[in-house]
């Protein structure tokens, strides 16, 4: 693979990738990195495509690695191979893409050596725009003689101390495979073993049912989770919203704001709870309980070292349009305006509130620009807004 040159105080990096019939991504990642790994290590798991070629053609030091149903045993390997100041991890169908390539560099550039890791923002999914929907935060690159471990078989963490970077750039996920029940299996084949769960077991074990609908399981293993009193706050926090979706999909009405108010015992309010709070006032015409929790919304901020999954548009965008709703359905225009003209700010391409832009102009008239008005998708025949 090209590399490009770099001043001789840059870093020196290792790419770490463990693999299994990558053949249709692989490429896109190693291309990502170009002119940032100096060193990759491709570790496969019993690819039987071209997988292995490709690695080869870019240069990879290639290994073979059995699989034991062991993510954290598998990337530890490949971590063992590395023989650079820094590693970079990635999976075969991350991406790095150009703006964030370029910053990449530059912080290799001049990243302090006293820095043992640098967090970046993972993008699981993206709008029609490449602007982040959902995203977490990883320890992506970090300093080789820390020694740090993977930790878990399956959801496997990275187990870091010392001083922390967190860092701007953005790692991509572009999955092109369909999801299978591989890591609900190693969960049940462990448990099947008679391994006792840890907390960070119990709950990505609990994730794995309700992805899978079984709802009444994820809510038993979530309780579980929560019991113990040993998860890690933000694993709390989105147990009580995941919760919440499960008693929605069992029709258990009574149960969800009790799960969503239960967040409140971990950590002061999220936005992403407080949005949905919010929506089931909303969906209940309790429209000024609505407004109070779509308010408390706007006022928070996304933490920039949290490192669990963030939802952006909770926290921007829509706790301002669904304030325009509810505004809107009680008849205070000059608000709904007010608000939904900060929504569009975030996304001044939405069709659907450009559109309802042009019908509070024509509602409002001259009183439209007294109250910087943008709009919502206002249902005029069903008496009410919609977003």
């Amino acid at each position: 693979m090209e590399q490009e040159q770099l001043d001789s105080s840059a870093i020196k990096i290792s790419l770490c990738l463990i693999v299994k019939n990558e053949e249709e991504s692989l490429q896109r990642c190693l291309d990502s990195v170009v002119g940032i790994a100096d060193e990759i290590i491709i570790v496969d798991t019993g690819s039987t495509d071209n997988t292995k070629q490709i690695a080869s053609q870019n240069g990879a030091k290639l290994y073979d690695f059995e699989w034991i149903d062991d993510f954290g045993a598998a990337r530890n390997f490949a971590f063992s191979k590395a023989t650079q100041e820094y590693i970079l991890w990635l999976d075969a169908d991350d991406v790095i893409e150009s703006k964030d390539r370029n910053a990449l560099k530059k912080l290799k550039r001049e990243l302090s050596r006293d820095i043992n890791s640098v967090s970046m923002s993972y993008v699981l999914t993206t709008n029609e725009s490449g602007e982040p929907l959902f995203s977490l935060r990883r320890n992506r690159l970090v300093r080789r003689a820390a020694n740090f471990k993977w930790i878990g078989p399956v959801h496997e963490y990275l187990e870091v101390y010392g001083p922390i970077y967190h860092s701007e750039i953005c790692v991509y996920h572009k999955k092109d495979k369909q999801y299978t029940d591989r890591n609900l299996r190693i969960y049940e084949n462990r448990l099947a073993a008679g391994e006792t769960f840890t907390a960070r077991d119990l709950y990505y074990y609990a994730n794995e049912l309700k992805d899978h609908a079984r709802y009444k399981d994820a809510l038993e293993y979530y309780e579980k989770f929560l019991q113990t009193k040993q998860g890690w706050f933000e694993d709390c926090i989105q147990a009580c919203l995941k919760m919440e979706s499960c008693h929605d999909k069992l029709n258990q009405e009574s149960e969800r704001l009790p799960a969503l108010f239960r967040s409140f015992e971990f950590d002061k309010p999220h936005s992403d709870i407080c949005c949905q709070i919010g929506e089931l006032m909303l969906n209940n015409q309790r429209h000024h309980q609505a407004i109070y929790w779509f308010e408390q919304a706007t006022q928070l901020a996304i933490p920039s070292d949290q490192l669990t999954m963030t939802q952006a548009s909770t926290w921007t965008w829509i706790p301002h349009l669904k304030l325009c709703v509810c505004y809107d359905q009680i008849g205070q225009l000059d608000k709904a305006c007010y608000h939904n003209e900060i929504a569009l700010s975030y996304l001044p391409d939405h069709p659907s509130m450009l559109y309802n832009q042009n019908y509070f102009k024509q509602i409002l008239g001259e009183k439209y620009e007294l109250a910087s008005v943008s709009s919502v998708h206002a249902d005029r025949n069903s008496g009410g807004s919609e977003v």
